[in-house]
């Protein structure tokens, strides 16, 4: 039917006056959606000789997020990162200082409401005091010292008081006493000596192995520290050599790891050689390769996971989305965010503002089917499960040598005792 001008004319500003309304309300709509998103920040040595441990830990954050924002949020909230690199090219690895710089700029963001991360203690020791003054906790998938979690120096860690650093893994107090029942009752180790590469997580590890060491019966033949940013460790190799004992504990991460194990392997290659979750990882299978890490065994601070049935989808949902192989840390990681997201989530139902204090608070009470299991916290921020996992380098030629699951099989669990 053929319109005539005035009614061409009426519909016409109909329709204009219909567009402005729509505008208007999507206007409107658009600044509640802005108004309902919240940020977690992301803190890692995403650089350096940490890197690719690092970034499996920081897919496995987003993968708990990335699914949570698919199903409209968490209570209605779009949750964005804020992801901060805490390495730097003068270090080589993470940076304290770094790491506390990044955490100023989270604490100085309303809109973050709990963080990610670290993955290493120093790191933790650093950010700990901004973190506990701002009210924001922050949930690690990786970082083992015991000290930021120990009550007798929460004065140091947590001055307002109230735990803020959570962690889905145990701590060294376990994973080092329990890697010197290993190889005390497993490797029957009748003499060892210790190595740490000064850092937090290094010196804490090797003092907690070789406590325990000690109290196993173990002699510890001496104790050396590494410079992570030498090259050179063959001096040290050498008097190790010449005291033939039974077996090489390391304390520490990569950046020495690597070049500890390639020169290891010249000098010392049949002796028995173990460290921490600092040697449990690609950046140390890819950074040493075969034949220098064959041998070495490690622990993670947590059960085995990435060959549990009950993480299946997820090793598949990563595989396929990054193309690589997880690691049990991601797999923490992932459970860690969903710590915070389901907090979030409790903050809001309960018609609380969803804030720093009210989803530190919330984190505290967590006990949530992950995973890994249960996660529930201690009063301190540390988890209840003490488990920890034993590893050995072995090559195996029918996989990729940077497929950490099949080059770094799974032993068992180490002995509590």
């Amino acid at each position: 039917m053929k319109q005539s001008r005035h009614t061409r004319r009426a519909f016409n500003f109909a329709a204009v006056a219909s567009v402005a309304v729509l505008a208007s309300v999507a206007g409107i709509s658009g600044l509640q959606a802005q108004q309902k998103t919240i940020k977690l920040g992301i803190t890692l040595p995403l650089t350096g000789a940490d890197a690719d441990d690092a970034a499996k830990i920081k897919n496995g954050f987003q993968i708990a997020i990335d699914e949570a924002n698919a199903k409209g949020g968490v209570a209605g909230y779009k949750i964005e990162t804020v992801v901060f690199d805490s390495a730097t090219a003068t270090a080589g690895q993470y940076d304290p200082a770094q790491a506390a710089t990044n955490t100023k700029k989270l604490v100085s963001d309303p809109a973050v409401v709990a963080n990610l991360g670290p993955q290493m203690s120093g790191e933790g020791k650093a950010m700990t005091p901004i973190l506990s003054e701002a009210d924001l906790a922050t949930i690690t998938p990786s970082s083992t010292n015991p000290d930021i979690t120990n009550p007798a120096m929460a004065g140091t860690f947590k001055p307002k008081g109230k735990a803020i650093y959570f962690r889905t893994v145990t701590t060294d107090a376990f994973q080092g006493p329990n890697m010197a029942n290993f190889f005390a009752q497993n490797l029957k180790v009748k003499s060892v000596y210790v190595l740490d590469d000064s850092g937090a997580y290094g010196v804490g590890i090797a003092d907690s192995f070789q406590k325990q060491a000690e109290k196993d019966g173990i002699k510890v033949l001496g104790r050396d520290q590494l410079n992570p940013k030498e090259a050179d460790y063959t001096t040290i190799l050498t008097k190790i050599k010449g005291l033939k004992p039974d077996a090489l504990y390391y304390g520490g991460v990569a950046q020495a790891g690597v070049k500890l194990a390639k020169q290891a392997y010249d000098i010392i290659p049949n002796m028995i050689k173990g460290g921490g979750d600092g040697i449990q990882g690609g950046s140390f299978l890819k950074g040493g390769g075969f034949p220098a890490v064959e041998g070495w065994y490690s622990t993670n601070a947590g059960p085995h996971l990435t060959e549990d049935p009950a993480a299946a989808a997820f090793v598949k949902t990563y595989q396929d989305k990054y193309k690589d192989v997880p690691s049990d840390y991601s797999i923490t990681a992932y459970d860690g965010a969903e710590v915070v997201l389901d907090a979030i989530k409790r903050v809001a139902d309960s018609g609380k503002e969803v804030n720093r204090a009210n989803v530190r608070d919330a984190m505290q009470t967590s006990n949530l089917k992950t995973l890994q299991g249960a996660v529930s916290f201690d009063e301190n921020g540390d988890i209840k499960d003490r488990t920890v996992s034993v590893f050995q380098y072995k090559h195996d030629a029918k996989y990729p040598d940077d497929d950490l699951t099949h080059q770094n099989p799974y032993i068992g669990v180490a002995p509590q005792s």
